[in-house]
């Protein structure tokens, strides 16, 4: 076969200069066609879009032409000719293929119509599907958007540790790490394990959050954000729970309430309003496939103001909708108890039909790092609830005063022996400061309008579950 440099397909359905000869690379997804001629749907993974290669079965090996099933791996020379069919501008007129790479019966991904479900278990293979290119690619995209919204606004992006000793939300549902052998631990009388002969010394886990040490940067150098993975140790079977996903943490000084809703509002903004302009075929293709009103829901969301209401004012309006009958929730409501997901999706999709940021939950909800109001009931917090998504971004102004936080972390039972150094920053040049999380996958899920969070991650790790 004929070396010529390979060109994307992105780049070849692009181009007009008709007659060129030029050579693409990818996988097939259909191939169709009579005893005269085959049509081939080539896709390389660039883009939703595939080439069409027009292949004159009287010029090639019968064999050869076998072997071209859905699946298999093709390099093609040919003319670069104009489409007669409708669909697309360009096709290509084969004169040479090579087959790379067979692909036989049991390829799972060859049906059409497969359910979710169904490529879960395959999800190594699950990624060359239509819908699973237009996810990732999406995804690389939202990965871009994050990295150039905070760099513009003179972020630094701060590494903060996968390996740590402290809980940072103190629930303790976290994985440990350790080198020691399982079945030969050390303990003491009390039955703890002991540590000394382990790899750190002592007890470790993977982060749950790198918001604490973020609150150490962001002392230093003003404005951080984290973008990493965290994990949860959390046995929830759910389509919004992961046991392993990536958070965006950004922590800012000298920023306070109002400020930090304004860069939540502008943040989310941004991310929608990029995938908007740079994945419009993706978008196009999962609006017609999987979420017919995606798109649109996506540009309300970058044109309107998003509602900003206190915790107090929401229950008032749930309380409010179930006296009046409008509304049956199956999780109750009180002042002072969690917020379901159903309470803040019917906030945002049926009361105000707009993403709502809201303030002041109770502290008893809240984390202990929270800034406590003058009312000393309700906490800082400033959390954004989405459609379809219920919370995706979870933020609050930071407590900076060294003995309300004590007093808080004593109240909470929270051990703090390994976390002095957090608290150093409150005993040398506190400044007020702020933060919020978001987890990366949430984010996905709204922008590609799928259902389930095991779906917009290439490997999901869920409980019993940690294939591939």
């Amino acid at each position: 076969m004929e070396k010529i440099k390979r060109t994307k397909i992105i780049d070849v359905l692009k181009r007009e200069d008709y007659g060129t000869t030029v050579n693409v690379k990818g996988w097939v997804r259909t191939k169709r066609g009579s005893k005269a001629v085959n049509f081939i749907a080539l896709n390389d993974g660039s883009t939703i879009k595939n080439v069409q290669i027009v292949a004159d079965v009287t010029k090639f090996d019968e064999e050869m032409l076998k072997q071209i099933t859905t699946g298999a791996c093709l390099s093609v020379n040919g003319e670069l000719v104009q489409s007669i069919g409708s669909g697309q501008a360009v096709e290509i007129q084969a004169k040479e293929i090579e087959v790379l790479g067979l692909c036989g019966n049991d390829y799972p991904m060859q049906k059409k119509g497969q359910s979710f479900e169904f490529m879960r278990q395959h999800a190594h293979m699950r990624l060359r599907t239509n819908t699973f290119g237009a996810i990732m690619r999406i995804r690389h995209n939202m990965a871009m958007a994050i990295h150039t919204f905070f760099h513009e606004r003179g972020f630094f992006y701060f590494h903060t540790p996968i390996i740590t000793a402290s809980d940072c939300e103190g629930a303790g549902e976290m994985f440990q790490v350790t080198t020691m052998n399982l079945y030969d631990l050390k303990k003491d009388e009390n039955g703890s394990i002991i540590y000394d002969d382990d790899f750190f010394g002592k007890m470790t886990s993977l982060t749950v959050s790198g918001q604490l040490e973020g609150e150490l940067g962001a002392t230093a150098l003003g404005q951080i954000y984290t973008f990493g993975p965290t994990f949860r140790a959390e046995n929830s079977n759910t389509p919004r729970h992961l046991a392993e996903f990536w958070m965006i943490e950004p922590e800012i000084a000298f920023m306070d309430q109002t400020e930090l809703m304004d860069l939540e509002e502008e943040f989310i903004k941004y991310c929608v309003r990029w995938a908007l302009e740079h994945c419009q075929d993706d978008l196009e293709f999962l609006n017609k496939m999987i979420d017919k009103g995606l798109i649109d829901r996506l540009k309300s969301v970058v044109d309107t103001e998003f509602v900003r209401l206190t915790y107090t004012e929401g229950i008032k309006i749930l309380e409010e909708a179930i006296a009046s009958g409008k509304k049956k929730f199956e999780f109750p409501i009180s002042w002072g108890g969690d917020l379901a997901s159903e309470h803040e999706r019917y906030l945002v999709e049926e009361h105000f039909k707009k993403p709502v940021i809201m303030t002041d939950y109770p502290r008893e909800i809240k984390a202990f790092y929270m800034k406590t109001n003058e009312d000393g009931k309700t906490m800082q917090g400033t959390d954004v609830l989405f459609p379809q998504i219920g919370e995706i971004i979870g933020g609050s102004v930071r407590e900076e005063d060294y003995d309300k936080l004590m007093h808080e972390i004593e109240v909470r039972n929270i051990p703090m022996k390994d976390m002095w150094w957090y608290l150093d920053t409150r005993k040398f040049g506190s400044c007020p400061h702020a933060g919020f999380g978001l987890g990366f996958e949430r984010l996905i899920l709204f922008v590609t309008g799928m259902q389930n969070i095991r779906d917009v991650i290439p490997f999901p790790r869920t409980p019993k579950t940690a294939e591939f």
